[in-house]
């Protein structure tokens, strides 16, 4: 089996680094990559992927990119569920980094992996 997701976009918005209680570093965020065709109305629509950077990754990107920083991910898709605070089980798929390049602005070229 093949688990591989590549993505390049823009950041949301700007990183923020948390540690858990292990003390690894860990940041969440959603990634605006845009379509390659456009739909019926001719408007070019984007997908909001969440990502999850963990260790020097995640430090390295909160330390360099901002909200509207162009980044590319590579990493694998991993999905999980939890109980809300309602009581719902809750599904998620989010894009787990293995790297982070950063390709925007002053990081230009910048390669971030675990």
């Amino acid at each position: 089996m093949i688990n591989q997701v590549v993505l390049v976009g823009r950041l949301t918005k700007d990183p923020e680094l948390r540690y858990t209680a292990d003390g690894a570093a860990v940041v969440n965020v959603t990634l605006a990559v845009s379509r390659n065709f456009r739909n019926a109305e001719g408007v070019v629509d984007t997908d909001f992927v969440h990502c999850t950077l963990w260790r020097k990754v995640a430090e390295n990107t909160a330390h360099y990119c901002r909200k509207g920083s162009i980044i590319g991910v590579t990493g694998r898709i991993q999905t999980r569920s939890y109980e809300n605070q309602d009581g719902k089980r809750v599904h998620v798929t989010e894009v787990v980094a293995e790297s982070v390049r950063f390709m925007g602005g002053k990081t230009t070229a910048w390669v971030a992996q675990e």
